[in-house]
């Protein structure tokens, strides 16, 4: 028997009987705690090998870690050991910031989803970046950036720009977060020409880079499940323009629909989990089908086991990434998927 079988019926009781970002901190700490050798050991799993090659990086399994679960990169050994074929850290900003007053994440338990309203709450790239060196996981890292709140949507480039830099030569692929429903304006990124100048300037800094130190780090765009088909299909165009490496469908979503009359159904933030697995793999398809196999894409959204996970990748995702099932389920839920695939 796994260790992490005993989750749903031992550990997530003692884990909801917590404030979900208490919760939160507390799975990080212990995270970071188990990393240490010969504890490492002890609380990995072993997962079945399933290499695929996207982007030019040669993964494990497609089966990632979700920005926002580690966003310092406190437990990236621990994570690293579940299993998972990559994991994408952040979203992180130049400079630390507090993020949105608490209480700021709450559990749809009736249908296993999550809202939170967290903004980019991060110790700052430069803490990152020094756990990032200081890992022993060999696995593929992306990282997710973004803007600090009080930079002006007009500046926001400066502020991508800052954390690509540091991050370039210590992780396999960049993560662009513009769709982040808990940050002032930022997801007017999303429209044509504020993208299309953002993505510019960072393809031609990435190009510095890579003459800097010879070697290639994808982009990814990292799209909300809330935009028009007309925006998206701008964004989807955009994206091939400019040769982006990869697009990630999708972030969380500003919609109550799906969890009307339900537990913290008024608060406002993101929807995460079951309740936007529909939503977000519709727009995925959307999007593999404007793309038509000219860019990667990344599921996420609602992966709640193998069938769901199946699904993502039916309807074109090459990578898929999980968050909160593994609230809901435990780590074992990162096996059972890859097992299966």
């Amino acid at each position: 028997m796994s260790l992490y079988s005993l989750y749903p019926g031992l550990i997530r009781p003692l884990v909801f009987s917590m404030d979900p970002e208490n919760a939160h901190s507390l799975t990080i700490s212990t995270g970071r705690f188990l990393s240490k050798q010969p504890l490492l050991k002890l609380f990995s799993q072993n997962v079945a090998l399933k290499p695929v090659e996207v982007m030019g990086l040669k993964f494990d399994n497609p089966v990632g870690l979700a920005a926002g679960m580690d966003k310092n990169g406190d437990a990236i050994d621990y994570f690293g050991a579940l299993g998972f074929g990559y994991l994408e850290l952040g979203t992180v900003t130049p400079k630390p910031q507090d993020g949105n007053p608490r209480p700021r994440m709450f559990r749809v338990k009736e249908a296993r989803g999550l809202i939170n309203r967290m903004g980019f709450n991060n110790k700052g790239v430069d803490y990152l970046v020094n756990n990032l060196r200081n890992r022993h996981y060999k696995g593929i890292v992306g990282v997710s950036i973004g803007k600090n709140e009080t930079t002006p949507i007009e500046n926001a480039a400066s502020d991508y720009i800052i954390c690509m830099q540091k991050v370039y030569n210590c992780c396999d692929y960049i993560a662009v977060n513009v769709s982040c429903p808990n940050t002032p304006d930022l997801t007017a990124l999303q429209e044509a020409e504020p993208l299309i100048r953002l993505l510019t300037a960072l393809k031609e800094e990435q190009s510095r880079l890579q003459k800097q130190y010879n070697r290639y780090v994808p982009l990814v765009v990292k799209v909300a499940p809330d935009l028009t088909d007309e925006q998206l299909m701008a964004v989807c165009d955009a994206c091939v323009e400019l040769k982006i490496d990869g697009m990630t469908c999708t972030n969380t979503t500003t919609s109550r629909s799906e969890i009307h009359g339900m537990s913290h159904a008024s608060e406002w933030g993101g929807l995460s989990g079951e309740p936007i697995q529909f939503k977000s793999t519709e727009t995925l398809k959307k999007a593999a089908a404007r793309l038509n196999g000219r860019i990667p894409l990344i599921g996420v959204g609602g992966i709640n086991g193998i069938i769901a996970a199946r699904d993502k990748m039916s309807a074109g995702a090459s990578l898929i990434q999980l968050y909160s099932s593994l609230i809901y389920q435990g780590p074992i839920v990162v096996k059972e998927i890859v097992d299966n695939l």
